[in-house]
């Protein structure tokens, strides 16, 4: 009897020994100096808002683990591959997609704390940390006559954006923001810390360019920055009206075609509300310079008429990343979705005119959504984009320079989370009915049948990223992942887009 006992005894110690060595959270808190944030704690409150959309931020991590360092990041890695929990790895935050860089019942590892901004002021080259984000990294850069080729939204986190790609205003000089990665310093899943490079290792360099959260941590990203002086942007508004629908349009498709200077941007966005009855236009524009060339935007300002609201200036590109945070709508849930299409021509123009009333009919279906704002933006996808992307470094998305193109965002935030399912349905309803669009117009020959791939920033969680990129691509990301993952810790255990 006794000796049943103590092999009783013997099995429950070790039990109990399993399961503490199963909470992340206590692991790291009780082994290692790296701070913990438990959910009571301020650090904790402070980090769960740092999410564009509330419904990642109601997604209650068992614990918030702010390494400092690669090292850190590796040790945190090494006691999840003891245990079987779900965890996420958050950088700004951004994604709106509920456990894609947020997570419930499991351990959250921010890289808020690793924020550093290291330059080579002869060579442009910069070691920047993922807890960065693009305000942050361009007022850092400020004053030193270089910038990171990033996104538009100032507040965006540069892990999601540059694992995503990256569109920014500078994509049609420099390509995506990926494009200007020269090395990742790379926590693997097995927990060592490697620094990867197109020569060191080509397959994971170029999966690591368009492939998410697949393959490891990214500690540091070594970026080749560019000369950047004064810019010229902001924001003009104009009130809907079907003629302003029609000539704007009109000019964003032009703009697509016609533009040749590599250092003007435009996005143009329709966006309507039942706050107030708001049913406008905002354009985003944008030039590499401290003032654009005359007549560069012309249509998109006086041939349209008088603007509501014009904050085009001269301005540090600082500055403009900054201010570009009011496109955030605080305390809301969010939701992203997208398309790509092709360019239509002129004389097919009618399939963007298609393509804005669905968007308008299907809004007009959740008007009476509490907090609705509803948008659709128009983002140029020219040739020089995707030609730019593959002269400097190979990636997943490998669009060829064979077609303009244009890349759709489609948002909607609200306030409920009881209307989150019909607002995701609503969203899929939006995209669907603009691919279908797309595919009725190629089937008559009225667009060309060219590659279009997913964005991944803007895509809905229930959209097939990776079914969307080329067979070669998507298995090229499938074998790395598991080369590099094979026990599935980033495959299994976490959320997004899996190859």
């Amino acid at each position: 009897m006794a000796r049943l006992t103590s092999s009783f005894l013997t099995l429950l110690l070790s039990s109990l020994a399993v399961l503490v060595k199963a909470d992340t959270c206590s692991e790291v808190a009780s082994t290692t100096a790296i701070e913990v944030s438990t959910p009571l704690q301020v650090s904790y409150i402070a980090e769960q808002q740092e999410y564009w959309s509330t419904s990642c931020a109601a997604l209650k991590p068992s614990c918030i683990i702010f390494p400092k360092n690669a090292s850190e990041v590796a040790k945190v890695i090494s006691i999840l591959n003891t245990n079987s929990e779900r965890f996420a790895v958050k950088s700004g935050g951004h994604s709106p997609n509920n456990e894609f860089a947020s997570v419930a019942g499991g351990p959250l590892i921010s890289t808020q704390r690793m924020d550093g901004v290291i330059i080579d002021q002869a060579t442009g080259i910069v070691r920047a940390g993922p807890g960065n984000r693009l305000d942050g990294i361009a007022a850092k850069l400020q004053g030193t006559g270089w910038t990171f080729v990033g996104g538009r939204i100032g507040n965006t986190g540069i892990g999601g954006l540059i694992l995503g790609g990256g569109l920014s205003y500078m994509s049609a000089q420099y390509g995506w923001s990926a494009s200007s990665v020269i090395g990742y310093e790379l926590i693997l899943p097995n927990a060592t810390v490697t620094t990867v490079t197109a020569t060191s290792d080509p397959d994971l360099f170029k999966s690591l360019k368009g492939g998410g959260n697949n393959f490891g941590v990214v500690t540091t990203y070594i970026l080749q920055a560019r000369r950047q002086g004064l810019v010229w942007g902001g924001n003009v508004a104009y009130a809907r009206s079907p003629t302003t629908d029609a000539r704007l349009l009109k000019a964003v498709r032009d703009f697509t075609e016609y533009n040749t200077d590599p250092k003007a941007a435009v996005i143009v966005t329709a966006e309507r509300t039942n706050i107030n009855l708001i049913d406008s236009w905002i354009l985003f524009l944008f030039y590499d310079g401290p003032t654009p060339p005359s007549g560069m935007f012309t249509n998109f300002t006086t041939a349209v008429g008088v603007p509501i609201v014009n904050t085009c200036r001269t301005r540090t590109y600082a500055d403009l990343m900054a201010f570009s945070n009011w496109v955030i709508v605080p305390a809301s849930i969010i939701t992203i979705g997208t398309e790509t299409i092709p360019l239509p021509s002129l004389s097919n123009q009618d399939i963007l005119t298609s393509i804005h009333a669905h968007w308008r009919n299907v809004s007009s279906t959740v008007l009476a959504v509490p907090g609705i704002i509803a948008s659709i933006a128009f983002q140029p996808f020219p040739k020089a984009i995707a030609s730019e992307a593959q002269s400097r470094s190979q990636d997943l998305i490998d669009v060829p320079p064979d077609a303009d193109r244009m890349i759709l965002e489609i948002n909607y935030s609200f306030l409920l989370p009881s209307d989150y399912n019909r607002m995701a349905d609503t969203m899929e309803a939006t995209y669907n009915g603009v691919r279908q669009r797309v595919l009725a117009a190629q089937q008559v020959g009225k667009l060309p049948d060219v590659y279009l791939p997913i964005f991944m920033n803007y895509g809905f969680y229930r959209q097939d990223y990776f079914g969307r990129l080329k067979p070669e691509s998507r298995e090229l990301a499938r074998s790395v992942a598991e080369r590099v993952d094979p026990d599935g810790l980033f495959r299994t255990r976490t959320g997004g887009w899996k190859p």
